[in-house]
């Protein structure tokens, strides 16, 4: 295989590793809070020529140089949640982040193998514009769900400001992520060809995604609901203390009858630092007064079932309707350790902090405010969108309920926020976002951020709330639509190289 028209990345130079590197390393900054969105194209593009024209084990070496750049700088929050309030010692907190770190790259370094191994017959621009964007998506979406799945820095969730988002209504997030991959295969075509056609289809792309953003999919329902979140900003290392349980537990309730003049009032996640059943004499006079006043709380706790035992991270609804949410989709080994028979030795030896809840169930029953049903998340939940659409299209609000204490002062919780709106892009829903250190806000239907609160200050928002009625098309197909797409796709071009003589 020799090389032709690409100096700068040729099969032996160091440069292409190091281009591939940097542009791992700068991916980030296409996402919250730098919200370089443009970056999203250009970097994926240096990639892409970074593994033309190379051999196999080449490409292999690239993507997990890239995939490790991207995931060790846009994942350093990690290392905030497990060492300094996970409670792990140094090296294993250092080892965590590095396996994970690792595999995730793995995806990449796996991608620009079989690119190279598969598709190397094919013409430049089918490689560009059919096969990179395709294989994009396609390994997204498998880090999607394998290992019960962390689809955190998909490309999509970088346009969340851009015409692009457009396209999340119809194919979720990974749609999105196809158009930007697309966009940057065609940019590097239309540069390494000089062709003029190429850069026309970009032109084209982001023309149709305007006018599908002039589109609306979902129509108000109902008057506005008055919504409060409350943000107690009780920080991570202090929420479990004994000495803190009275200090909560009393600004909760007083920031709570603050604002019984809302319809609708939300605390964060595990909000009460204490299991359901032993607050009680809290929980009981609020739920009284909230009927008094019209009002509706929802209320995150953790809550604990007794025969047989299970462990539940909640929420549970108080006033005018009751009711309970159970967490569906946990987070390993930090609310339940995965493999329990063949990994609690070595988790007991290493001393590793462990929880050990149970996953709700699922089609739990939706909860009601003011005759609207909410669809509730709790926390990484919400990183899914294909688990968000089963409350709908009866759920005309989502709610998700958040402690991004975890992560400190970190970019962690303004990545997560802009992963949220994509959730609101995709169902057409307006979302309550209440966490315990912020950000907490209040999402339009169209992912804009109507109101929030500032981090790290106690802080009760406030707003009006338009409740949604609709069903997008991402709502109806959910990920399948665009995996069939991109998998037609990788099909006929693999098809097509078998038949090209080499």
């Amino acid at each position: 295989m020799q090389g032709r028209v690409y100096p700068l990345v040729s099969r032996a130079g160091w440069q292409g590793d190091l281009l591939a590197l940097l542009a791992g390393f700068l991916m980030p900054l296409a996402f919250a809070p730098f919200n370089l969105y443009p970056l999203a194209i250009l970097l994926p593009a240096l990639l892409f020529i970074t593994w033309l024209d190379v051999l196999p084990g080449r490409a292999f070496a690239r993507g997990l140089l890239f995939g490790a750049a991207m995931f060790g700088a846009g994942t350093t929050w990690m290392y905030i949640s497990i060492h300094h309030f996970g409670n792990v010692n140094l090296p294993l907190s250092l080892f965590i982040l590095a396996l994970l770190v690792m595999i995730m790259a793995l995806f990449y370094a796996l991608s620009g193998y079989l690119f190279v191994r598969f598709f190397h017959p094919l013409s430049l621009a089918l490689k560009l514009v059919i096969v990179l964007p395709a294989a994009w998506v396609f390994i997204e979406w498998v880090r999607g769900w394998f290992m019960t799945g962390f689809p955190w820095l998909n490309l999509g969730y970088s346009q969340t400001d851009s015409l692009l988002s457009s396209l999340a209504p119809v194919l979720g997030v990974y749609g999105v992520s196809w158009g930007v991959a697309l966009s940057s295969g065609l940019l590097l075509l239309a540069v390494l060809k000089k062709s003029w056609f190429a850069g026309l289809s970009v032109v084209a792309l982001w023309l149709l995604a305007a006018l599908m953003a002039q589109f609306t999919w979902t129509t108000p329902v109902g008057e506005p609901v008055k919504v409060s979140l409350i943000q107690g900003n009780i920080a991570q290392d202090e929420k479990w203390l004994a000495e803190m349980r009275v200090p909560t537990i009393e600004r909760y309730s007083r920031l709570t009858r603050e604002n019984w003049q809302s319809d609708l009032i939300v605390w964060p996640e595990s909000a009460l630092p204490d299991f359901r059943y032993r607050v009680l004499d809290i929980l009981e006079p609020l739920g009284d007064e909230a009927k008094v006043h019209h009002s509706q709380l929802l209320i995150g706790v953790l809550s604990v079932q007794m025969e047989p035992v299970r462990y539940y991270n909640s929420v549970i609804g108080l006033g005018v309707t009751e009711g309970i949410y159970h967490k569906q989709h946990l987070v390993p080994f930090t609310e339940y350790l995965p493999m329990k028979s063949l990994l609690s030795d070595i988790v007991d030896f290493m001393d590793v902090p462990m929880s050990d809840f149970s996953p709700g169930d699922h089609n739990q029953v939706l909860m009601e405010v003011k005759g609207h049903k909410v669809g509730i998340s709790i926390c990484y939940e919400a990183v899914f969108g294909e688990e968000v659409i089963t409350s709908l299209p009866e759920a005309s609000m989502l709610v998700n309920v958040s402690n991004d204490g975890w992560f400190g002062e970190s970019i962690g919780p303004h990545q997560h926020l802009q992963i949220i709106r994509m959730r609101a892009l995709e169902t057409g829903r307006p979302v309550l976002r209440s966490t315990n250190t912020g950000i907490s806000a209040i999402i339009g239907p169209d992912g804009e951020i109507q109101s929030a609160s500032p981090q790290f200050e106690v802080h009760v928002l406030t707003d009006k709330v338009q409740p949604m009625q609709g069903i997008t098309p991402y709502v109806q197909w959910g990920n399948w639509m665009v995996i069939m797409l991109v998998s037609a796709a990788l099909l006929s071009a693999f098809v097509a190289s078998r038949r090209v003589k080499v």
